[in-house]
């Protein structure tokens, strides 16, 4: 469950964390440079980051790196240049240099809520829950932030990783009431729900998780969970069929085969 979870708490984490940052067009070469020569450092750092956010984006994680360099040569105290590299560094999976530069950017602005809420989802995934949760919350109690149901939703993954299901059912609860559109909310409190046995509410969650698009793997194999609980087996042999027919590499695909259903 764990591995799953992960990887959906990446996609928050991306999404929440990154500026939007707008790609240059091509210019004639007669076209004067937007940047001031010399450009101050902040301007220099501010747009050397946004540089390297974008190559994170599209995985070029060098250059990402190169950039975000350049971003702490022309400021050093400039703490979404220490975001990027920390965020470029997780993936990497060189999570010692991603603690040193989460480190640094909370230092240098230790009420940013894009790198709380970053550093928060990290320190969950290396089982430091109660201080992971504890950053989400300085990021979804900022009435600046843009969407809080990220740090909420991550809050209530990191709940359910420490086995904390009244503390991950507070915080989904909170994510779904700040975005009702928010899926990945949704299918963590239709779990919730299911490992709660409330099987009818886990049971509409989930159905509302499939009406809104392609399922996934997981979407699938809870659904059939609920389904086999509630003694529907004619939808729960569906999404058996569905599982079999588009997700047959699937771990949750050997589990139904295992009879792993637990």
């Amino acid at each position: 469950m764990k591995r799953s979870l992960f990887v959906l708490a990446v996609s928050a984490a991306l999404a929440a964390c990154q500026p939007q940052v707008v790609r240059q067009q091509q210019v004639p070469e007669q076209v004067q440079d937007p940047l001031p020569k010399p450009a101050a450092p902040a301007v220099r750092a501010k747009a050397r980051t946004d540089l390297a956010f974008a190559y994170y984006g599209d995985a070029q994680f060098k250059i990402a790196i190169e950039e975000a360099r350049k971003a702490l040569e022309a400021d050093p105290t400039y703490a979404p240049a220490h975001h990027v590299l920390a965020l470029v560094h997780v993936y990497l999976k060189e999570f010692s240099t991603a603690q040193m530069h989460f480190d640094q950017a909370v230092r240098l602005a230790p009420r940013d809520s894009a790198i709380n809420n970053a550093y928060g989802l990290f320190l969950c995934t290396q089982n430091r829950g109660k201080e992971g949760i504890e950053r989400l919350m300085i990021a979804a109690r900022d009435p600046l932030y843009p969407n809080p149901s990220y740090p909420y939703t991550n809050a209530g993954m990191c709940a359910l990783w420490m086995n904390d299901p009244k503390t991950a059912e507070e915080n989904l609860r909170r994510a779904v009431i700040a975005d009702a559109q928010n899926t990945q909310a949704v299918y963590l409190l239709g779990m919730v729900s299911y490992q709660q046995n409330k099987l009818d509410e886990a049971k509409r969650l989930i159905d509302e998780v499939i009406s809104r698009g392609e399922p996934n793997a997981e979407s699938l194999w809870l659904a059939l969970r609920i389904e086999r609980k509630l003694g529907n087996r004619e939808a729960e042999s569906g999404y058996a069929n569905q599982l079999r027919r588009r997700f047959k590499e699937s771990a949750e695909y050997k589990s139904l085969l295992q009879g792993q259903y637990e």
